[in-house]
């Protein structure tokens, strides 16, 4: 691993959150070590990389280039260009292929680490197949002549599942990497201050709109920012549901971006039918009006892309439950995509959003704010909430025989306590718009009840409540007594 960095190199005030991003990448800039040191740096669009990379060559006096869909002759024409730019040459270099570009590249890095970004990598490997393999092969030769260089090569992209598989067993630059850093949206709480809101209700309800993605803030409805619940309704219509802002067509150009997607109607009405609920793999086929062997490729695809995610039923080991990875998807899917006859054009948007707001509100905001209460105890939990530290939360559902159905349980905490590891140490429902009472106690007890009968360990076992309305008086007495955890908005935003 890079050491740390020798220099001072205060993150710029610009740039929110992303401690740990700035930390390690500027490790990586100022190592000293002599030879070529490579890093990939990816995630979905929209995060950031390219302001982090941006800054970070500013920073440091690194090179950064930004790959255009060119041919090879035009992409490295281009790179000439910004070398010469870089170093002040009268004439732009002519590189005639990737050897000849990564040896000018190199070079810029003779005296001292020297950060060189190739941002977009993904077109540059579109343009010329063999890059990677040029890539290793200048690397990738212990003492060879690239060892009195010191150039930190970064490569950059968002099509996750190129960059996925950039470092993996059959890619010429497996095992060369010194850093490979994923950029991910900005958690829940960090994403209510990037937006400037104070009230969890409606920071609630922003995220489960635009989630994370610091660029739908400031580029995609130019900082219209809700100003309170009263406010909402209408800032959905003018913003998201409005077809002349940008924000409006994203979700549709964030699947249709990604290189490995073919059949875009199949794709999307996968899409479509996980935002409605099927989360199974047979829900979503029988949704979709298919086989579930012919959506396998679909699913495959989609996680490989970054935008389905896939977690193991916690009680059910042969069920696995798939989640849509961008909340704007999963908006556009339940809400946008089916009242377009409504929308187009800009018109009857308030009737749109008439039509639409139970939709969203059951549809996307109740699961969703089941998600951000797994969130809140893989990140904000401590300890003495559930006895024991959190390690794996998830989902699941308990098999009632005698009443011959199920239930579905919200949050699942399995963790350590002392020595003892995977000990179950909570069960957990959550409701987003309902005044939690004993009555919710009661079923959480009942499917304790269950797992005790199935052989599973429930001595550590807390019962939680998690709700975006409140508590009655009496399930606050049962929390008081000990009897069950109690997670509001207020402590979802704040409390551990």
């Amino acid at each position: 691993m890079p050491r740390r960095p020798q220099r001072n190199l205060p993150k710029p005030p610009h740039i929110f959150d992303r401690d740990l991003e700035w930390s390690e990448l500027t490790a990586f800039a100022t190592d000293e070590d002599p030879g070529p040191h490579l890093a990939v740096v990816s995630g979905r669009r929209r995060q950031g990389k390219s302001t982090l990379l941006e800054a970070l060559t500013e920073a440091t006096g690194g090179f950064y280039f930004a790959a255009a869909e060119a041919t090879r002759a035009e992409s490295l024409s281009l790179l000439g260009r910004e070398i010469a730019r870089f170093t002040d040459a009268p004439v732009p270099p002519s590189p005639q292929d990737w050897t000849e570009a990564l040896e000018l590249l190199f070079g810029l890095a003779a005296q001292r680490p020297v950060p060189i970004v190739l941002d977009e990598f993904p077109y540059l490997v579109r343009g010329d197949a063999s890059l990677p393999s040029r890539l290793q092969a200048a690397i990738g030769v212990p003492f060879g002549r690239h060892l009195r260089h010191h150039p930190r090569v970064l490569l950059c992209g968002s099509a996750m599942s190129f960059m996925g598989g950039l470092l993996s067993g059959t890619s010429p630059l497996y095992g060369r990497a010194w850093l490979n850093l994923v950029v991910h949206s900005l958690g829940y709480r960090e994403a209510a201050a990037f937006w400037g809101i104070t009230d969890p209700r409606l920071a609630v309800l922003t995220h489960a709109v635009v989630g994370g993605t610091p660029a739908y803030r400031r580029e995609f409805v130019a900082n219209d920012v809700p100003e309170g619940l009263d406010d909402f309704d209408d800032w959905v219509c003018r913003t998201v549901l409005n077809p002349m802002r940008p924000i409006h067509g994203e979700a549709e150009f964030l699947l249709n971006a990604e290189p490995d997607v073919r059949d875009r109607a199949l794709y999307h009405s996968v899409l479509a039918a996980v935002a409605a609920g099927n989360h199974t793999s047979g829900g979503i086929a029988s949704a979709v009006g298919r086989k579930a062997t012919d959506i396998s490729q679909p699913l495959t695809v989609l996680r490989r892309c970054g935008l389905l995610t896939v977690e193991a039923d916690a009680f059910r080991g042969n069920r696995s439950a798939y989640r849509i990875a961008e909340p704007l998807i999963t908006f556009h899917h339940a809400v946008v995509r089916r009242n377009q006859a409504l929308t187009a054009k800009g018109g009857k948007l308030d009737a749109a959003w008439s039509e639409a707001r139970d939709t969203f509100l059951s549809k996307v905001v109740g699961p969703h704010f089941e998600h951000l209460c797994r969130e809140w105890v893989a990140w904000h939990a401590d300890s003495d909430t559930f006895g024991g530290l959190p390690i794996d939360v998830t989902s699941g559902t308990v098999a009632d025989p005698v009443a011959r159905t199920s239930h579905e349980v919200d949050v699942v905490v399995r963790g350590a306590v002392g020595q003892d590891q995977g000990l179950l140490l909570s069960i957990g429902e959550a409701k987003w718009n309902k005044t939690m009472d004993t009555r919710h106690l009661d079923r959480l007890r009942h499917i304790l009840g269950l797992l005790t009968a199935r052989g599973i360990d429930t001595t550590h076992t807390r019962p939680a409540c998690y709700s975006g309305v409140g508590f009655a008086p009496e399930l606050r007495a049962a929390a008081e007594r000990g009897e069950v955890v109690l997670v509001d908005l207020p402590r979802l935003y704040s409390g551990t």
